[in-house]
């Protein structure tokens, strides 16, 4: 099961006090002061993790808090440091803080860390406040208190390539046939109801990452259905492959436009991204008859479109050729989905 979205508490660790004290010893009269300075607090790290697909770890995980710091001592001896807790979390990660709204992290690479809570900083001893006229400090500092907040965590795939479309419309068995995932199939709307990935392998030695995002109706931008459940997904998508069912609609372009306005509405950006038409299930005679007509309504927009067939095969290859091709010229997307400028793809 995909959990992809969690809200934790985190606490950082708070700074050690720092000591006052004076150096007492026989024959040493007037040693002065030796407080040491308190540790200071650890703090809680998320880190991406390639080996996690889910937040559920996050599920029975509420609470999250890092060691404080330790206290200071006589002879100058300072107080340990209190050691962070380092959280390994699925790349794609992004981390918002509830109260404000603000996004603190988004963790997009492989060893990449965040800090979600930042631990208190150590008090100083008293022998930090010494100096030539005033010899006997009576001040020590308390440690600072670690930050506490609560924080969500939700996870957006990071896929190269999005099929979306309308329930029912062949996306998963298109997956199945492009590469080695096996999402669940079956002939009835919503079969798919979290995203898959698979990974596709070219002859030509390219590869990118493909999620078969579940089928979103109308209304989709406001949580009907799967509503953002979809489109929280599809922010990180590069290219958008449209699959219409040529075998179910008098005019394909229709669903075309029905899964278009969704994703314009919950994000103008997605509606820019580029967009591949895949005109399915031209296996079915009914479907066969519409091709043509339907390739040249997708000439008529400007759309890039393919009769394909998810059970066969047929067109697959010149699909994924242009999908490639249009990976060739998108930057790839930064946090939160951002694209990054084409100097930093290099």
């Amino acid at each position: 099961m995909l959990i992809d979205q969690a809200k934790v508490q985190v606490k950082a660790g708070d700074g050690g006090n720092g000591c006052l004290s004076f150096r007492r010893e026989k024959f040493i009269p007037k040693g002065g002061p030796d407080g040491g300075d308190g540790g200071d607090g650890g703090s809680v790290i998320f880190i991406g993790d390639p080996g996690l697909a889910t937040l559920v770890d996050f599920r029975y995980r509420r609470h999250l808090r890092a060691r404080r710091g330790g206290h200071g001592e006589g002879a100058k001896r300072h107080g340990r440091r209190g050691g962070d807790l380092v959280v390994p979390v699925p790349i794609g990660t992004i981390v918002r803080d509830v109260a404000t709204g603000a996004v603190l992290a988004d963790v997009a690479a492989d060893g990449q860390q965040a800090v979600a809570a930042r631990g208190g900083r150590g008090g100083r001893g008293n022998a930090r406040f010494a100096t030539a006229t005033h010899r006997t400090p009576r001040r020590a500092d308390p440690g600072e208190p670690g930050e506490q907040r609560l924080v969500e965590l939700e996870l957006r795939l990071l896929a190269d390539v999005g099929l979306v479309g309308l329930p029912n419309a062949g996306k998963s068995t298109l997956l199945r046939k492009i590469s080695t995932a096996r999402p669940r199939v079956g002939a009835y709307p919503f079969t798919t109801t979290q995203p898959v990935l698979g990974v596709v392998d070219l002859p030509d030695g390219r590869r990118f990452v493909v999620a078969d995002l579940p089928g979103l109706i109308e209304g989709a931008h406001r949580g009907a259905g799967l509503g953002h459940e979809f489109l929280r997904h599809a922010a990180r998508t590069r290219v958008l492959i449209h699959v219409v069912d040529l075998a179910g609609r008098e005019d394909p372009l229709a669903a075309y436009d029905v899964v278009r306005r969704e994703l314009e509405l919950h994000d103008p950006l997605l509606a820019r991204r580029p967009t591949i038409v895949a005109l399915n299930k031209v296996d079915l005679a009914e479907a066969r008859e519409r091709c043509a007509a339907a390739l040249a309504a997708c000439t008529g927009r400007g759309l890039p479109g393919f009769c394909v067939s998810g059970a066969t095969g047929e067109g697959i290859d010149a699909l994924l050729a242009a999908a490639a091709a249009a990976l060739d010229e998108v930057p790839r997307a930064g946090p939160r989905g951002e694209e990054r400028s084409a100097t930093a793809k290099k």
